[in-house]
């Protein structure tokens, strides 16, 4: 029996806080979005981004409208409001050092629902505003689950750490079909292989942006570590 290809339904209460937030967040940090129409109307989606602040699931919660689910580190649901925040966007928690195994479950359970799921494929947030190595558990996902690979950028109007009121671009990349990052087991070598493939779709995808602001190239960044 085939499986529809139809997208996970938004619950009530994130289709009423994504629009309000929109109404906060896209003047207060100036939110300019490219690629919107990249995104796949239907079907399981991994949606991979660099990170740079703790509002980087909202944002990318308000920049496009299917709802975002998100893994995030367990730290960032201890603030009342912050915590709110993201669990009304989607977020469910990982907690360091259990492995992710919860999460990653929960990932699996809700990507079989025709769920968009949100990665920081880089696993923590930049300090400096450049791109970092990136982690492996996309790749993991994208293997078990034949999802698609979603490339996203985020990046501030002069290139370096985000604060309010400073530009912000939302940079959405192409798909990228699991079966084109050829990921043959679930070894360590092919998932950091396919990991790295990904960030460098990222990669791009910040270069492209920078060349629109006129700012320098950072094409030596982590993705090629």
């Amino acid at each position: 029996m085939t499986k529809k290809r139809g997208a996970r339904r938004k619950d009530l209460l994130y289709l009423i806080g994504q629009s309000l937030l929109c109404l906060f967040y896209y003047p207060v940090f100036r939110i300019s979005v490219r690629g919107r129409e990249n995104i796949p109307k239907t079907g399981p989606v991994l949606l991979c981004s660099n990170h740079m602040a703790k509002r980087d699931p909202v944002m990318l919660g308000v920049a496009q409208w299917r709802q975002v689910l998100y893994m995030a580190k367990e730290e960032l649901f201890r603030s009342r409001f912050l915590g709110g925040l993201l669990r009304l966007l989607g977020a469910f928690p990982v907690i360091r050092g259990s492995g992710g195994t919860d999460a990653l479950e929960n990932a699996y359970k809700l990507l079989d629902e025709n769920g968009m799921v949100g990665i920081f494929i880089e696993g923590t947030r930049s300090k400096d505003g450049l791109l970092q190595r990136p982690k492996t558990g996309a790749a993991l996902l994208a293997y078990r689950t034949k999802a698609p690979v979603v490339p996203v950028c985020i990046t501030t109007g002069d290139g370096g750490l985000p604060k309010k009121f400073k530009r912000h671009i939302i940079n959405i990349g192409k798909p990228i079909p699991a079966e084109s990052l050829n990921i043959k087991d679930d070894s360590s070598l092919e998932l950091r292989r396919a990991s790295r493939t990904i960030m460098k779709e990222i990669a791009a995808l910040r270069e492209e942006t920078l060349q629109e602001l006129g700012l320098p190239s950072q094409a030596q960044g982590a993705a090629g570590k």
